[in-house]
This record gives C-alpha cells, structure tokens and sequence, in this order.
C-alpha cells in the first residue's frame, strides 16, 4: 500500500512544486535549475561513490567489516537515481542523501529496525547454540543411538540401507 501511495504523492508533490517555482521564475529559470541540480548533483554522486568504493577496498583488504561503506554506497546510488529523476522534491532528498551525517543518521535508523525485527540462528559444527533477538540461549546434548538389526542398518529415512 505504501508503494502505491508513494507512486502517486511524489509526482503530484512535483508537479505542484513545478507550478508553484514555474509560476514565480517562469518557465526557462525552472528548467535551468532543473538540470543544473541533476548535473551538480551527478559530479557529487561521482565523487562520493568513487570515495566509498576506495572505503569499501580498504575496509576488506584489511579484514574488517564491509558493512558501513557497502551501505553509504547504496545510499549514495539512490541519491543519484533521485538527482536524475527531474523535480524539485526529488532532488531536494537526492542531495540531502549526498550529505554524509544525514546518511549516516539513516544508516542507524534502518539498522536499529533491522535488530529490532531479526532473528538470528548461529550454529557450529556438534556444539551449536540457537540465539534468539531475546537473547536467550539454548544449550543441548545429543546421543547417536545406532539403528542396527543383525549387523546391518536399518531403514529409518535417515539412514541408506548398504545393499
């Protein structure tokens, strides 16, 4: 529902915008501003997303976690989808993408959500261990108990009979 919503309010948010500007500028200062925030907006998104995929390389040459930069790198991908995307509103959340503490303060509130909706299993090897959001851990045993009839293994569904 909210997909819909947004594919109808942002185009009457533009055009209501392009009238209003349209209406105080006229028509070519409008287009001019149009197109110069899309390019201005293109060489911003250039030089970011070259300096996030250097933070991306040097973040797994040295075996840390790619997260952070892979994230900036998505925002930053988006904010250029937007600048390109003729209209005012757009733009305006295009270049405010582009604006570092802004998608840093985006990046934590999306992972907070992430880490309030997660489930996480974690299992290794014979000694695994299931940990839930909560926090609670599970801890067991277990005993291999052999299906064996005369000798031979049974046809348990785990087990192939040898034949």
């Amino acid at each position: 529902m909210w997909l819909f919503f947004l594919f109808v309010a942002v185009p009457i948010i533009e055009i209501g915008i392009f009238i209003q500007v349209g209406g105080f500028l006229g028509l070519w200062p409008t287009l001019a501003i149009v197109v110069l925030t899309a390019l201005i907006g293109t060489a911003l998104m250039r030089a970011q997303g070259m300096a996030a995929l250097q933070k991306l390389q040097t973040s797994i040459e040295r075996g840390g976690n790619p997260a952070d930069p892979i994230a900036n790198g998505a925002f930053i991908l988006i904010a250029g989808l937007l600048l390109l995307t003729p209209g005012f509103f757009t733009d305006t959340l295009g270049l405010l993408l582009l604006v570092p503490p802004v998608r840093q303060s985006l990046i934590r509130t999306v992972v907070a959500q992430l880490k309030s909706r997660a489930t996480v299993y974690a299992s290794t090897g014979f000694d695994s261990q299931t940990q839930y959001a909560s926090d609670t851990v599970l801890d067991g045993d277990f005993e291999v108990v052999e299906d064996n009839v005369n000798g031979k293994p049974g046809n348990s569904g785990w087990t192939r009979p040898e034949g």
